[in-house]
């Protein structure tokens, strides 16, 4: 009885997970604007005929920043959940947690400039 409990809950697990990835996706505009940036630069890759070691580093930097916003907007929703007023405390927290967006999408570009900057010259 204990494994089908496990098995159970961890099917659960997934199928909230999907839920949140295409809630996600379906609704916030900073994961959508990223969705199509990452598209661009999918077709990019296919374009300039990357190599697999490149397209390891841009899946990489793509979920880092997909991921990262995605918690950012898990904070952003608790802290307007727990404290829907203004708050500086509140604001400082959401300004943290979008400072780590902005660390992620930073790498990404670096990552970025460095596969496809030599495709240029």
């Amino acid at each position: 009885m204990k494994k089908e409990n496990f098995i159970v809950g961890r099917i659960k697990s997934i199928k909230y997970a999907f839920a949140g990835f295409f809630l996600l996706i379906r609704t916030e505009h900073a994961i959508i604007s990223q969705l199509i940036i990452a598209g661009v630069f999918t077709g990019m890759g296919f374009y300039f005929g990357i190599s697999r070691e490149e397209w390891i580093w841009q899946i990489l930097a793509i979920g880092l920043v997909l991921g990262t916003e995605s918690l950012n907007t898990a904070i952003e929703k608790i802290c307007d959940f727990i404290h829907p007023e203004y708050h500086q405390n509140i604001g400082t927290i959401k300004d943290v947690a979008s400072g780590a967006v902005t660390f992620s999408a930073l790498t990404a570009l670096a990552v970025g400039a460095l596969i496809y900057i030599p495709y240029f010259l």
